[in-house]
């Protein structure tokens, strides 16, 4: 048990990084409901916590060689644990962004990049290949417990709870730091590069606030948008300044790097094929993930209208089968390369969502969602249950903590894009279905003039009862609020399953990448790269 012990608390830190995001999933119409918002804004909240995790993880990855690992990973978990306690009594929804998405993720921006740098630093061979199997499980694990119990609690207690334990968590993780050996602090100490800072967290926060505001904005053709551009919705002008920004930070890091100054990222890092292939999938099954727990809580929640506990009792199949596929890591690497598992994984996503756009359907057949849900969990845990190995094994130990960044990175940037290009999609198709089914109805000019207006201004997901309501309040005929409420309701779906489809042609995209993963099986002595940022061979 002794040399495990580190373990013990580095698993309690990421346990909580996951616990987060399932238990918000599964609580978004309490906290429309209990902040009087809507969807959209929820949205936004969720997508900022992410966001801001991405945006500083590599600069916490920098803190970390500066300060020292654990070091690092102890003011994270601080500041981790302020946010928690100012998110457990937010009295609006903009001290909950404060408290969850800006101290939470700062701290976990911190931590998570020490998380990484600490494994591989208290462990070698084959118990590093268990150590992050084992940390790829707490973190399918949190994904079990999270809509489970932040169901449960939300249904019967209060969400809040969840927020106040997890400041107890922190605490006892503080008090048993000690059992993690540090690795130090890099050497020669790097300088911050505050300009690398700037541009990366800004180009990823404007790209990101572009996909984010498209279902409202519109792609091409204007919505309910702030201004026009040419004539055209502001969203690829707006995606298209944070890819420039980042194409800026790019050329600033090899600009430092040629004259012999401390980058934020190493560019070099970036052409390591299995780190490469390694950070692009860590990105596509990240999003995939969290879009999913995005739309599938609208389809439970919203068209269901199931609580928030009985949302998270039928997620249950994807959060116990992905903490199982990722806890068979070491074992399945006695028997395949990372490169088959991995395409396994992906080929088993892309199963799990077509079975899941099968179950879309106005009364939920339970034992096909539950399987659905069951094999998509299995794809999650097949991939995450390789990747941390495949990551920190493509560099020697400088690189660690660096790499340690780049990853948390590509995870917290595919959430971020994950409930927001979902999201986006799954409501951008609500609209064009809805209005289709309007144009197509039986409904009177007057009647579908002003439906029109109203959707062209902007429509989300809401109960089917409060589109019979609004529709009655405006004094509608009988018969034309029945015929709306119905093309409301088949909108829905289409939309959700447009969400659904988004997430499968990812998972086929991804596949791409997996050609550069390592092809051979990890040999049971310790791995280590070679010196500086090269990688072991595919």
């Amino acid at each position: 048990m002794g040399r495990w012990k580190a373990l013990l608390v580095l698993g309690i830190a990421q346990f909580l990084m996951v616990l987060d995001s399932a238990v918000m999933n599964v609580s978004i119409s309490t906290l429309v409901e209990d902040f009087d918002t809507d969807v959209t804004v929820i949205q936004g909240v969720i997508t900022m916590y992410a966001l801001v995790m991405a945006a500083f993880m590599v600069t916490g990855g920098k803190v970390g060689d500066l300060l020292g690992r654990r070091r690092a990973f102890v003011v994270g978990m601080v500041v981790y644990g302020c946010g928690s306690a100012l998110t457990a009594v937010a009295p609006t929804v903009g001290a909950l962004a404060l408290g969850w998405s800006v101290l939470e993720g700062l701290g976990a921006a911190l931590v998570m990049p020490a998380l990484a740098a600490l494994v591989a630093g208290n462990y070698e061979g084959r118990d590093r290949a268990t150590a992050y199997a084992v940390i790829g499980g707490l973190a399918g694990a949190g994904v079990a417990v999270g809509p489970l119990l932040g169901g449960w609690v939300t249904t019967n207690l209060t969400w809040r709870l969840v927020f106040a334990g997890e400041v107890v968590l922190v605490v006892v993780a503080l008090l048993l730091t000690g059992w993690i050996r540090d690795v130090g602090r890099a050497e020669p100490r790097p300088h911050i590069d505050g300009v690398g800072i700037v541009l990366s967290a800004s180009g990823l926060a404007v790209a990101v606030y572009g996909v984010l505001q498209s279902a409202t904005w519109g792609w091409l053709a204007p919505r309910s948008a702030p201004f026009e551009v040419l004539g055209f919705a502001p969203t690829p002008f707006v995606i298209g300044a944070g890819l420039a920004l980042l194409w800026a930070f790019a050329a600033w890091q090899r600009r430092r790097e040629g004259q012999g100054r401390d980058p934020l990222v190493r560019m070099a890092l970036l052409v390591v094929p299995p780190l490469r292939a390694g950070l692009t999938t860590q990105l596509a099954q990240t999003l995939i993930l969290l879009g999913f727990f995005f739309a599938i809580p609208l389809y439970l929640q919203v068209v269901q209208g199931l609580d928030a506990f009985e949302t998270g009792i039928r997620l249950l199949p994807v959060s116990v089968t992905m903490l199982l596929a990722s806890l068979s890591g070491p074992l399945l690497s006695r028997w395949a390369s990372p490169r088959t598992v991995v395409r396994l994984g992906l080929g088993t996503l892309v199963a799990g969502g077509a079975l899941l756009l099968g179950t879309i359907d106005p009364v939920l057949d339970d034992g096909a969602f539950a399987v659905a849900m069951a094999v998509i969990g299995t794809g999650n845990g097949l991939i995450v249950s390789q990747l941390g190995n495949v990551l920190q094994s493509s560099v020697d130990d400088q690189a660690r903590s660096e790499v340690g960044g780049l990853q948390y990175t590509a995870q917290q940037l595919g959430a971020a894009i994950g409930t927001a290009f979902i999201g986006a999609v799954a409501i951008g198709a609500l609209a064009s279905a809805f209005l289709g089914n309007v144009e197509a109805s039986a409904l009177s000019a007057a009647t579908e003039d002003r439906v029109t207006v109203q959707i062209e201004a902007g429509v989300g997901y809401v109960p089917v009862e409060a589109v019979e309501q609004a529709a009655t309040d405006a004094a509608l005929p009988p018969d034309e609020v029945d015929e709306l409420v119905e093309d409301y309701a088949d909108a829905q779906l289409g939309g959700l399953r447009a969400g659904v489809l988004a997430g499968v042609a990812v998972a086929l995209v991804a596949l791409g990448s997996t050609p550069h993963l390592p092809s051979r099986r990890p040999r049971p002595e310790a791995e280590e790269a070679p010196a500086g940022a090269g990688a072991t061979s595919p």
